[in-house]
């Protein structure tokens, strides 16, 4: 089984054609997102291709891409009426 990492990966890219292109790339790797920022669970080898195409696509003088990883001992809060996520004992994909 590969090991998957937990990143946050962002964006702020100022032209709507690049736009619609990031998001897309990243809707390919993310598991959720709220607007321009999105939950990716990563081997080393996709983040670095995400990286690659992110880095073919965008501006750098005008864009901005972020991607963080976030250590796997961190400890889940909720605040409010929030439920803490718990994974299902298993997954359908198909």
């Amino acid at each position: 089984m590969t090991d998957r990492v937990l990143h946050i990966a962002a964006y702020d890219i100022s032209s709507s054609v690049r736009l619609r292109e990031a998001l897309k790339i990243l809707k390919e790797y993310a598991s959720g997102r709220q607007k321009s920022v999105f939950e990716c669970f990563l081997t080393p080898a996709e983040r670095k291709e995400l990286l690659r195409r992110m880095r073919d696509l965008l501006d750098p003088t005008e864009d901005r891409f972020l991607i963080l990883r976030l250590d796997p001992r961190g400890k889940i809060r909720t605040r409010g009426k929030a439920v803490k996520p718990q994974d299902p004992p298993w997954f359908y994909v198909g």
